[in-house]
């Protein structure tokens, strides 16, 4: 399972009972602290494992650090970070490669382990099933009202603390329970990760705006234009596959706003999205809702209402 289809990690078999799965990631800072920089950057790797059913088990650090301009304690701080979030999922840190770069990198490969028989793909949604999605949206635009220090501490703190949260829990819950099919929120927004699981398919969703959590402040400050640039990219690739019936430009925006370490989004069949929810908020992702669901008609689009 590799780049015939766009899923979240590749998946190599090794036995009937053992698959690898693999995964790189890395970006430049989006917060100033670089201890929290760190586990962010370490989370939104382990993600795509999470999201593909898989145990992270190694990872290995990707370093970009402009050694000549930049305090080397920075780069510290950025490690430690990484390692205690490594710590807190069981992955072991084997190594890793660093360059001297004008521009600050960090980042993961990370190798896990599968079940063949289990393995989570965007693909596999079925009409009548429900959509939960397991954090709120809005990073990008939150951190791009930082940037211009708008933002303010609750809304910066509730952040933060989404990002840095592992999707350890809500993967685990999944199993347990049994989903069709599931992928995390990141870069390409809410509605650009949803269009991926319908494409090629022979299904549709609805999305209910009202029921997608968003964090503290983001209706605000998109009104006030605070859209990153990577947002209106996603719109523009994936508006297409998109019907907004009822809802404004700036809540589209948001739904389409490029997230950071974000959430997991699946399609659960309707007999078992209650428990769902409810094992995957005890787990600790307590903004976790239900959002849409899965319908055969109009096929491979995505109608927000």
């Amino acid at each position: 399972m590799g780049l015939e289809r766009a899923d979240d990690a590749g998946v190599y078999k090794l036995t009937d009972d053992l698959a690898i799965v693999q995964t790189v990631d890395f970006f430049t800072p989006i917060v100033d602290d670089p201890y929290t920089f760190g586990q962010i950057a370490v989370a939104n790797a382990l993600s795509d494992v999470y999201a593909m059913g898989g145990k992270p088990l190694t990872a290995m650090n990707i370093v970009c650090f402009p050694s000549k301009t930049m305090d080397i304690s920075v780069l510290t701080e950025i490690l430690r970070g990484g390692l205690d979030k490594m710590r807190e999922a069981g992955v072991v840190l084997v190594g890793g490669h660093s360059v001297d770069d004008p521009e600050l990198k960090y980042g993961l490969s990370v190798t896990g382990t599968v079940h063949p028989n289990r393995v989570l793909t965007k693909g596999g949604a079925r009409p009548g099933d429900q959509l939960i999605l397991t954090k709120p949206i809005g990073t990008g635009i939150i951190n791009t009202a930082v940037k211009g220090r708008m933002a303010g501490e609750p809304a910066i703190e509730t952040v933060v603390q989404s990002m840095t949260a592992l999707n350890k829990a809500s993967s685990e819950v999944i199993l347990q329970v049994g989903v069709n099919a599931c992928t995390d929120i990141t870069g390409f927004g809410l509605l650009g990760h949803a269009c991926e699981m319908i494409e090629d398919s022979g299904v549709g969703f609805k999305i209910r705006s009202v029921s997608v959590p968003l964090f503290p402040e983001t209706l605000e400050l998109a009104r006030m234009g605070l859209i990153p640039g990577g947002t209106y990219r996603n719109k523009e690739f994936r508006s297409k596959m998109v019907e907004a019936t009822g809802i404004g430009d700036v809540m589209l925006d948001i739904l389409f706003d490029a997230q950071t370490s974000g959430g997991l989004l699946i399609s659960v069949g309707p007999d078992k999205a209650g428990l769902l929810l409810a094992q995957i908020k005890e787990g600790g992702a307590t903004d976790a809702a239900i959002i849409g669901e899965v319908v055969s008609h109009p096929m491979q689009r995505i109608v927000v209402e």
